[in-house]
């Protein structure tokens, strides 16, 4: 539908849309940086579905069952601010449309959810937000089916570019979006046929209604621009068993004489003059920023048209047994129930005095036996590794379509699409998201960790198979480097547990915190039991402390993580037999002993001493503990891995690689 029609035939849609598209281009141009097009081209879209379709309150924009609306297309961030200040949302004031992209503006040149209330997920990096819709829209159903549609009864709609579906995450998120059958799912394409590059065609020939359908999605169309046909496939959308995809066709930069429909619109300003010819042609007189009072207001009408949805929704709650009333709240908050920490002291104190020597991915699954059932809102699942990583446990049930009462979810080999539902799945509200694959996936996982990170959601990757110990299936699946990866990416706590014991601890802790995502990298081979005297106290909260101290005179610090800390210990013995006074420091979280007080951290890593450190992985990030922290290059020395691994028994790679006792001992007898 061209201009002239829309305005004679829907002349309150088109003042309400022209506004979206008139603040869109002048925050571009004010930052003199950004994306005008998108929502330009995808203002009529977003002004059906917020007047007529989304279940929205500005008001309160964090109420429980209110629709979730994600912006996939992150860089078009100007569509979502400029709709939360034509509604009146507290945050998003005149002055942040202004300073669009400015240091200390909420808002950001991507949506950042951590920013405004209003902005479920950070967006961005193309296709996590319809990946991290699949996680919201599950959370949705997960959430329903344990208290019920009265409590939880709302769709998830997104916008998503060509850009999004063109990243490989996307085609991971369809897929189990359509063999879950995610019924209030719903997908808005912006089909505009335009990438930075130029014309979509350039790079891609898929047909995307086609490939949507073939992954079990209810397919639908409409002019982009026509409200009316708009309003007809969001009205059959809200009908479908499965999850819909709407091919919007529309034109990006709408309206602009010279910019429309190229790739000029996509990334940078208009430029003064065609702004001026654009706004000319959409009949806007208006100077920049300034939106009429009238239009101003039939917006803020649209931002209250949820207010009595909510009050229906508080009502219920209301009424609600006392006891419910609290659960539910308690898992919307993400707060551990008490029993957790009851249930964790019982398990150390049961292991202490059992003492098996199990791998640590068999004691995660032993932890996650004691944690499952006084945690109902932990939704765990596996990249299709159940068996190998062990995080399926007795009466947890599987998540279908048949059964959303469920807690494990089969994601299939989807690494990627597995962490970015489980992103949406915390930020949804209600449910605790843990999945696992092989330490060495991270790799295909970490678009979606590192906005864990960013984000401050607390999901629980679960990386099992942690270094050479898992043996003959050899270097493209023995991580060396990706402790240091982990390690080095800001806000993750990245725990690698030496025993059952140290394991229990760590997951204590990932599953306490609201903040911070944690990588439980675990080994395949058994491991004895280490902590041999029970405590309540969380030592692995320290993040390194003296698991053996030194007898007679100190001389040598060891320290190590995980399956190699059993090495330290053995090293320990054999220099002390030799009247060499060694202490052993157990590293289960660098970045949580990083945290601790300097005087704790002297205590445990004092002056003066040989310091080896000890690790089937990189040398990278043990150097702060070698070279700083009191220590010194010419009385440091590390063992461990200084390239890819090789495939062979595990014993036989230690002994190949020199990652035993004997050598442990050799290291630090060279630096005496």
């Amino acid at each position: 539908m061209d201009i002239a029609t829309l305005r004679a035939k829907h002349a309150n849609h088109w003042s309400l849309a022209t506004a979206i598209r008139a603040l869109a281009m002048d925050s571009v141009q004010a930052a003199k940086s950004g994306h005008p097009g998108m929502p330009m081209g995808m203002a009529d879209v977003a002004t059906v579905l917020f007047q007529k379709h989304l279940k929205f309150d500005v008001s309160a924009p964090r109420w429980a069952d209110r629709d979730r609306f994600i912006l996939s297309a992150g860089h078009g961030s100007m569509l979502i601010y400029a709709l939360l200040y034509l509604m009146g949302d507290k945050q998003v004031t005149l002055d942040q449309i202004k300073n669009f992209r400015q240091w200390g503006a909420l808002t950001a040149g991507h949506p950042e959810n951590f920013l405004i209330d209003a902005v479920e997920t950070t967006t961005g990096p193309l296709g996590q937000g319809i990946a991290n819709a699949v996680g919201f829209a599950m959370a949705e159903q997960s959430l329903q089916a344990r208290f019920g549609a009265k409590v939880q009864d709302h769709r998830t709609w997104v916008i998503a570019g060509d850009g999004c579906l063109m990243e490989g995450i996307s085609h991971e998120a369809i897929g189990l979006a359509g063999m879950q059958k995610l019924s209030k799912l719903i997908v808005l394409w912006d089909n505009n046929n335009i990438t930075i590059d130029g014309r979509v065609t350039m790079s891609d020939i898929t047909d995307q209604r086609a490939r949507f359908a073939a992954a079990g999605w209810t397919v639908l169309h409409c002019d982009g621009h026509d409200p009316d046909d708009i309003d007809r496939a969001m009205t059959l959308a809200k009908g479908s068993d499965r999850p819909v995809f709407i091919d919007c066709k529309t034109i990006i930069g709408f309206g602009s004489p010279q910019k429309a429909d190229t790739n000029s619109a996509h990334g940078s300003p208009l430029g003064d003059d065609e702004i001026t010819a654009t706004k000319a042609a959409y009949g806007w007189p208006h100077a920049s920023f300034v939106i009429p009072a009238d239009i101003k207001a039939a917006w803020e009408k649209i931002g209250a048209r949820g207010a009595a949805s909510r009050a229906e929704w508080e009502a219920r709650q209301a009424a609600l047994p006392a006891n419910k009333r609290a659960e539910f709240e308690r898992q919307m908050a993400g707060d551990a129930p008490k029993k957790l920490a009851t249930a964790i002291r019982a398990f150390k104190k049961d292991v202490t005095e059992k003492a098996p020597k199990v791998a640590t991915r068999k004691a995660s699954e032993m932890v996650l036996a004691a944690v499952n059932p006084v945690m109902p809102e932990t939704l765990g699942g596996s990249a299709d590794l159940t068996g190998s990583n062990l995080t399926q446990t007795a009466g947890m049930g599987l998540f279908n379509a048949e059964n959303r009462a469920g807690r494990y979810i089969h994601y299939g080999i989807r690494e990627h699409g597995m962490a970015a539902a489980m992103n949406g799945i915390w930020l949804h509200g209600g449910s605790r998201p843990y999945g696992g694959t092989f330490f060495c996936f991270t790799d295909y996982a970490r678009g979606a960790m590192r906005l864990s990170a960013l984000m401050g959601v607390p999901a629980v990757y679960v990386m099992t198979h942690d270094s050479i110990g898992l043996g003959e299936d050899g270097p493209t699946h023995q991580p060396v480097e990706h402790l240091a990866i982990c390690r080095a990416t800001p806000n993750t706590w990245t725990f690698r547990p030496a025993d059952v014991v140290e394991t229990a601890e760590a997951w204590e802790l990932a599953l306490t915190t609201k903040t911070t995502p944690s990588v439980l990298a675990l080994s395949r081979q058994n491991l004895p039991l280490l902590r041999k005297t029970h405590t309540n106290q969380n030592l692995t909260a320290k993040g390194g402390y003296v698991l053996e101290e030194a007898a007679g005179k100190r001389q040598v610090i060891l320290m190590a993580t995980g399956s190699e800390v059993e090495i330290a210990l053995k090293a320990r013995d054999l220099l002390q037999a030799e009247a060499i006074g060694t202490r052993v420091v157990s590293m289960p979280c660098m970045e949580l002993f990083a945290a601790q007080e300097e005087t704790y951290r002297r205590r445990v890593l004092p002056a003066g001493t040989v310091r080896v450190a000890v690790e089937a992985a990189v040398r990278q990030p043990w150097d702060r503990y070698l070279l700083g922290e009191r220590g010194r290059e010419a009385k440091a020395g590390f063992v461990g891995m200084e390239g890819f691994g090789a495939s062979a028994p595990a014993d036989q790679l230690y002994a190949e690689f020199g990652i035993t006792p004997e050598a442990v001992v050799a290291k630090v007898k060279s630096l005496l």
